[in-house]
């Protein structure tokens, strides 16, 4: 451990600090109507797109009118991704004559990026042509993660509107983040990325010659046009099979800092946008401290962990004062490297600068600990606020049982049936992580696809459902996927998703049509540090019991057997 490596981690935690409250601010103007400056531009714009589709934006919907919306965008989405994976032979814009995507494969991407997981069981830049990874991935790289953000906004006006049956219009939500969010900041993102050497040509390759005076065929393309919804809308699909620790997706040590700044950016701006749509901002920053005393436990485990060297190595002579380098990049080293991986498995982005898999067994459960915590410290945009939410009801549920009042959150009362959707969200996720691993590890089917055997294979397994079932999407680099893989975490995937959209927006509807209950000398605090304090518990006790068993039949008994001097 260095101290240029904590300044690192305080540096960046002060930025995205710096960023909440701006981004949320603009966010609420442009979710709630209000003028801004992009709108003044691209009003007409906006206006035209409603026309074209049909969309009267002031027209709101049900909860479940709502998601309906949101559950046949998503089909379509489907079908028009799995098509052009399939069609990829005969369609333009492929320079490199690639043929079509295997059936399994196609419908694996398909969910991965419409469900903003950004698995991803291919080598991009030996697998997708140009026009595919532009009109299939990108693409769906913005919808998925507008689309989170409106249903984040919708879940808000829940918690705020008093007797309402409605909490928005998703087609106006989904076109105001698109146009007014995502392509404006991403249009800066792209020309900072190209300036940096990332880049961006409609060629598949080109042809070098090396200092040895071998030919090499170095893969190019749209990279920087990815990269920068990759990084802002948390997605995390890589254009290269090495995501971001390839230098022409992350050059130097800036474009790495951008980007980790760029994964958390609207995730913590939503927690302002929270606070000032139920004209409390205190509330939303107490959101914030929860999410934020999270992640700095887990970057600090973290760096601590990957700052020693693998006690192994000593035995054979090499120097181990750097830390723990393998699988890393030199331009990055260990303090980008662990906070990195904490930033993108806290974001449910999945983009890696550097491989999970070679990270001691402490450094690599911090990753896999953050994934199951449901992926609410910050989160997927959209997606981390509105499951930070769940564990919010779940906490003021508590406090109530152990003051014997009914419980209520921002003066509304939590009765059985927000619970009961609640635990339906919350436990749909072990489930999918957990059984599927048990599934995997007794059958050829998934042990074939392994790397590894006992405890690390093991982690490999669970690492894969769990970064799946939370829409994360990066994995342990040695699990091969086959079309066992390819099915079962596509499904694992749907349900992370929708089992967990369904029941948040049911929720909101049920919110919505409550009245606000004045505060009286027993109303519990929400906006304190024992509020804090109380839900960060509780989602580290859900995951903990939920999860601990698996924990230790993986990554502990590697960490065990390492000091004890053996492999695993």
């Amino acid at each position: 451990m260095s101290l240029s490596g904590w300044i690192t981690i305080a540096v960046f935690f002060l930025c995205v600090v710096a960023l909440t409250r701006p981004l949320g601010g603009f966010l609420k103007r442009v979710l709630e109507g209000e003028r801004h400056l992009p709108g003044r531009m691209l009003g007409p714009l906006e206006r035209g797109i409603y026309r074209l589709a049909g969309v009267e934006p002031t027209r709101e919907q049900s909860w479940s009118q709502y998601a309906l919306a949101v559950i046949l965008f998503k089909v379509f989405c489907f079908i028009a991704v799995y098509a052009l994976l399939r069609l990829q032979g005969v369609l333009p814009f492929n320079p490199g004559g690639l043929g079509a995507v295997a059936p399994d494969l196609a419908y694996n991407t398909a969910i991965s990026f419409l469900t903003n997981t950004n698995w991803q069981s291919y080598s991009g830049e030996t697998t997708l042509s140009p026009l595919s990874q532009m009109l299939a991935l990108t693409v769906q790289n913005f919808v998925s993660a507008a689309a989170g953000i409106a249903i984040a906004a919708a879940i808000m006006r829940g918690f705020v509107r008093r007797s309402a049956t409605t909490i928005g219009n998703f087609w106006a939500d989904l076109v105001r983040v698109t146009l007014y969010v995502l392509l404006p900041a991403c249009v800066l993102l792209t020309l900072f990325f190209v300036l940096e050497g990332v880049p961006q040509t409609l060629w598949s390759s080109v042809s070098a010659f090396t200092l040895e005076g071998r030919h090499q065929t170095i893969a190019l393309g749209p990279v920087a046009s990815q990269e920068a919804i990759k990084m802002l809308g948390t997605n995390g699909g890589g254009f290269f099979n090495t995501n971001s620790a390839h230098p022409f997706e992350n050059p130097n040590a800036l474009t790495n800092f951008v980007q980790m700044l760029c994964i958390f950016a609207l995730g913590a701006g939503l927690t302002n946008m929270f606070g000032r749509m139920i004209g409390q901002e205190k509330q939303g920053w107490a959101i914030f401290s929860a999410m934020a005393a999270l992640f700095l436990i887990g970057a600090g485990v973290l760096y601590w962990s990957e700052a020693h060297a693998n006690p192994l190595f000593a035995s054979l002579g090499l120097d181990g004062t750097l830390g723990n380098m393998e699988g890393k990049e030199t331009r990055f080293g260990v303090a980008a490297s662990a906070l990195f991986a904490t930033v993108t498995t806290d974001a449910s982005c999945g983009a890696v600068n550097a491989m999970h898999e070679s990270f001691l067994p402490l450094g690599g459960m911090v990753p896999l600990i953050n994934m199951m915590l449901g992926e609410v410290i910050f989160g997927g945009v959209g997606s981390g606020l509105y499951g930070f939410l769940l564990f919010a009801l779940i906490a003021v549920f508590m406090a109530g049982l152990m003051v014997g009042r009914t419980p209520e959150y921002l003066g509304k009362k939590i009765e059985a049936r927000e619970i009961k959707m609640t635990m339906l969200a919350v436990l749909c996720l072990p489930l999918v992580m957990l059984g599927f691993t048990a599934l995997a590890v007794v059958i050829p089917a998934g042990t074939s696809a392994l790397s590894a055997t006992g405890p690390h294979g093991f982690t490999e397994a669970l690492y894969a459902y769990t970064s799946a079932a939370a829409n994360n999407g990066s994995a342990f680099a040695g699990l091969t996927a086959n079309s066992f893989w390819n099915v079962t975490l596509g499904i694992g995937m749907m349900i992370g998703r929708f089992f967990v959209i369904i029941p948040a927006l049911a929720i909101a509807g049920s919110m919505a049509a409550k009245k606000v209950a004045a505060p009286t000398p027993g109303t519990f605090p929400t906006d304190n540090g024992l509020f804090i304090a109380l839900v960060a518990g509780v989602i580290v006790i859900v995951g903990g019991l939920t999860f601990l068993p698996a924990l230790a039949l993986g990554p502990i008994v590697e960490h065990l057997a390492m000091l004890h001097g053996t492999t695993y």
